[in-house]
């Protein structure tokens, strides 16, 4: 009982601190979903209503914080309805988490059949987009192509980019080591700022990356470059070095890649 009593009071003394350390790290992700899925301009719109709404509440303008009172109401459903698109991103980040990851994990062989296609890919001007899944599922996304779960393989993938085949303007989709579909179709990005030189394939890598965590490899058919999308972001024209590095970032290969690198020295001095 006096045990009890002792870790009560501790916990009433480090309460407080736990409270706001807690609120602290959820609006710190709170912000980062914000970013990663571009609603920050619903987070600045809300803030700048705080403002006035405070400014009319401190200097007492009666009328403009009735209007505001009535208008409250309006404007809720109005923000819902214009960042419909927004929100419905915001809560799929939301269940973006570690322990909810889905399917097997890559390994540093599967990658290299994919970056070796590329190049084959990018050197003969042959469009191409991959789609590595990893926390959330592409279930509904899988649905609009042809489903081949089939090893992944780079002699498969430069078959089904080949030119005038059925699958060549869809997206494969990859989970694992495996092709899980191809001839893909995936959600055009809705940003209005995207260069625009830049043709269907990357503006549906990124807006696949803005509705989803998934990473998105594309080989340009008109320049040959080879770019990523991922976190509502397009990276473009990368080396294949570049490419590499962020793939085992993204993919958690990185441990692995290293292991291979010790694993190549080790045979370099022993021979």
């Amino acid at each position: 009982m006096e045990f009890i009593k002792k870790v009560g009071v501790i916990y009433a003394h480090v309460q407080p601190l736990l409270d706001i350390t807690i609120l602290a790290f959820l609006l710190y992700l709170a912000y980062g979903i914000l970013v990663k899925t571009q609603a920050i301009q619903l987070l600045k719109g809300t803030v700048s209503l705080f403002i006035v709404y405070a400014i009319a509440f401190i200097l007492k303008l009666n009328t403009l914080l009735w209007l505001l009172n009535i208008l409250a109401p309006g404007l809720l459903i109005g923000v819902a309805i214009v960042f419909q698109p927004e929100l419905r991103k915001i809560f799929l980040k939301i269940g973006q988490s570690d322990w909810l990851r889905v399917g097997t994990r890559a390994k540093h062989s599967h990658l290299d059949s994919v970056l070796t296609t590329a190049e084959i890919l990018s050197n003969r001007r042959r469009g191409m987009l991959a789609v590595f899944v990893r926390r959330n599922g592409l279930r509904d996304i899988a649905e609009t192509g042809t489903r081949l779960n089939a090893d992944l393989s780079s002699s498969l993938l430069v078959t089904i980019f080949s030119h005038d085949t059925p699958l060549h303007d869809g997206a494969v989709i990859v989970q694992g080591g495996r092709i899980m579909a191809a001839g893909c179709f995936l959600p055009l990005s809705e940003q209005q700022d995207i260069k625009k030189s830049f043709g269907t394939r990357h503006r549906a890598a990124l807006g696949l990356s803005e509705e989803t965590d998934a990473v998105v490899l594309i080989v340009s058919e008109e320049t040959g470059a080879i770019s990523l999308a991922y976190d509502s972001r397009l990276y473009y024209d990368l080396t294949s070095a570049e490419v590499t590095r962020s793939l085992e970032e993204l993919l958690d290969l990185s441990s692995e890649a290293s292991k291979v690198e010790d694993t190549g020295n080790e045979v370099k001095e022993f021979n």
